[in-house]
Formats: structure tokens, sequence, C-alpha cells
């Protein structure tokens, strides 16, 4: 899988008449791309078309919807993804091939392009390797160049993790910021908190960068402004849970009984130590809380000490309460939400969007 999306990587940009540029005093690279590119065609009376690339299992996709868009494309690379994906769209489905695989000719017509791309490769947790990512998960946003050089659409919204933006000393994002130019779209970032821009109990910062081809356009977007946190997390969590996902009779309760005392704290078993989140909010959710389950936050109530459900955990991400979880292991759930976006955040900055845009 490595050596096929190394060449399937070296085809793309062969084929898009990439120019590269080693520059000795950096390690990253610079992309040239042809400009003066067709701008596209506006739909009068029409819903504004996206499609929704790493897709996970559709956070960006109701946000956007809500905020009245229309998807016409949904793919993930996670065939996990699509139990939970497909119960809660009609259409589009949610297609599973590698974006690789995908030929751009066969994507339908569409106004923005949607990315959460993979952020595993320039998060701490993904020790931070950025393009040189073995699982070739940096170089996937040079797909996302090829679909907006052929495509054209009129906009675009990115979203990664914050650490993007200082990793490699800057020069992945200054790659990232001349690639996207070199394509001719003008664009905009910035770090909005899940708590203090969505009304939403997480302590969750992430990148989020918007481009559009028309530069006034760009000039007159705003991204949202913070809002006050009026709900607690105990908006989000149950009086009662499963017994599973109490700790009172497995061994580690005598570890964190001592430590976890307050009703209105949410904590994190760390391994070694108890962390309590001094803001009263929920700790950042992370896709690899369904690997081992330690960084799965936890709360206590009149029952015991427990962690919080997968449910919860997408409640805590804004989506809604009717939205249905897949038939998976609660691990893969735990996986889900975490990597996932804060929902109301996306509906703000897609309502944004669709101000200078309409």
């Amino acid at each position: 899988m490595k050596k096929k999306n190394q060449e399937s990587a070296q085809n793309a940009k062969a084929h898009i008449g990439i120019d590269r540029e080693k520059d000795k005093h950096r390690q990253g690279t610079l992309i040239k791309f042809k400009k003066g590119l067709n701008m596209p065609r506006k739909r009068k009376g029409k819903k504004m078309k996206t499609i929704d690339l790493f897709a996970g299992v559709g956070g960006i996709r109701i946000g956007f919807e809500k905020a009245g868009f229309e998807t016409a494309f949904a793919n993930d690379f996670d065939k996990t993804c699509k139990d939970t994906y497909d119960r809660n769209f009609s259409a589009p489905k949610l297609d599973t091939r590698s974006i690789w695989d995908i030929p751009i000719k066969e994507l339908p017509e569409f106004d923005l392009l949607l990315g959460g791309f993979p952020c595993q490769a320039f998060s701490i947790a993904g020790y931070r390797k950025g393009f040189k990512d073995e699982k070739g998960r940096g170089n996937l946003f040079f797909r996302i160049a090829e679909i907006l050089e052929e495509k054209t659409p009129k906009a675009f919204l990115l979203e990664n993790v914050k650490n993007l933006r200082g990793h490699d000393n800057g020069k992945t994002f200054a790659i990232i910021q001349k690639t996207l130019s070199d394509l001719g779209y003008h664009t905009k970032e910035k770090v909005l908190n899940s708590m203090t821009h969505a009304n939403i109990p997480q302590n969750r910062e992430r990148i989020f960068i918007v481009g559009f081809r028309d530069k006034k356009q760009c000039d007159k977007f705003e991204f949202p402004e913070q809002i006050p946190l009026t709900r607690s997390f105990r908006d989000f969590t149950a009086n009662e849970a499963d017994d599973k996902y109490y700790y009172n009779d497995k061994p580690l309760y005598k570890r964190i009984k001592d430590d976890i005392n307050s009703e209105e704290t949410v904590y994190q078993w760390r391994r070694q130590y108890v962390r309590t989140n001094k803001k009263g909010v929920v700790p950042t959710l992370t896709a690899n809380m369904g690997t081992g389950g330690h960084n799965v936050p936890i709360i206590k109530n009149h029952k015991g000490i427990r962690k919080l459900t997968p449910k919860e955990c997408f409640l805590l991400q804004g989506f809604p309460e009717k939205f249905k979880l897949g038939h998976l292991a609660d691990s893969k759930l735990y996986h889900q939400a975490g990597n996932s976006v804060t929902v109301p955040l996306i509906e703000r900055i897609a309502t944004q969007m669709k101000m200078v845009l309409d």
C-alpha cells in the first residue's frame, strides 16, 4: 500500500504539470501550478453543491447542509465509517475507494470542496511527520490540489489540527499556502475552539482554511466571532449508562477513586495519573480514544465513576440526538467521534461562506 500511494502521488503530480523546486533551506517541496483557470459558472435558483472528502461519518456534511448547501459526493477510505455514515444519509452514500483511485473526471459538478484531510501526519498524536508520513496521509493534500485544479470550484474549506501551522517550523503550512495560491485561490485561515466559537463544552482547537477564487469574496469573508459558552458537559451526558462504562468493579478503580471526586469536573486517566480538566469542560476528544481507552474522558455521578459513552462523545461534537451510530465495537465508535468535527462550528463557518457566495 505504501508503494502504491507513493507511485500514485508521483504519477498524479506529473499529470498536472507540477514543477518541483528543491530548496536547500527547506525540507518541504514547493509546488507550482498553472494559473489562468476558468471561473466556475454560477447556478441561479439552486443550492450550491459540495463534495465531502475524507468525510468520516459526515460531520462537515451536516454542518453545511444545515447552512443550506447540498451534498453531491462523499468519500472516505475508512470502510468502518460507511456503516455509520450510510445510516444517517439517504444519498449520496459514502464512497470508500481510495481518493487516488477515483478519476477526477468522474466527480459530479460541485461549487465547494470540503475536506477534513487526515491530520494524524501533522498532529502530536501522529508524531508530526507531515508530508513524510509513511502511510501517505500527508500527501493526500496534493490530491485535493489536483481536484481543485481540474474542477475549479468557487470555494473550499479545509480543516486540520492547529499544529499544522507550526509543523516543521512553518514550512509545511507555507507549502500548502503556496500551492493554493498557485491554483488561483485567495485564502484565509484561523484557529477556532469549539468551546469559544460553537457553545460546545469541549476544549477543541482546529485550524480552518477557506479559499475563494474571487478575491472580493475572500476579502469579504469573516470567520465566526466568539460566543458565550452557556452549556455544561452535564447537558450532554446521561444520568445512567450501561455497567460496562463504570470503573467501580475494575482494577483501575482503586488507582483513580481518590482523585475523581467531583461531579462537576471531567477527568482523564493518563496511564500513570489522573488529569483534571481545570476549565470544567471536556478535553479534546481524539481518534485514539479507540486504542486502549486511556483518553476517553471520565466523569462521576451518583452511581460511581465511569467514562463517557460513544453516544455522549458524538453529542459533545454537536451531532444531533437523532444521529444513528453504526453497529460497531465501541473502540470504532470512539475513533469516529474523536476523528470528527464539531458540527455547530462547521455550520457557523458554512453560513459565513454562504453569505459571501450568494
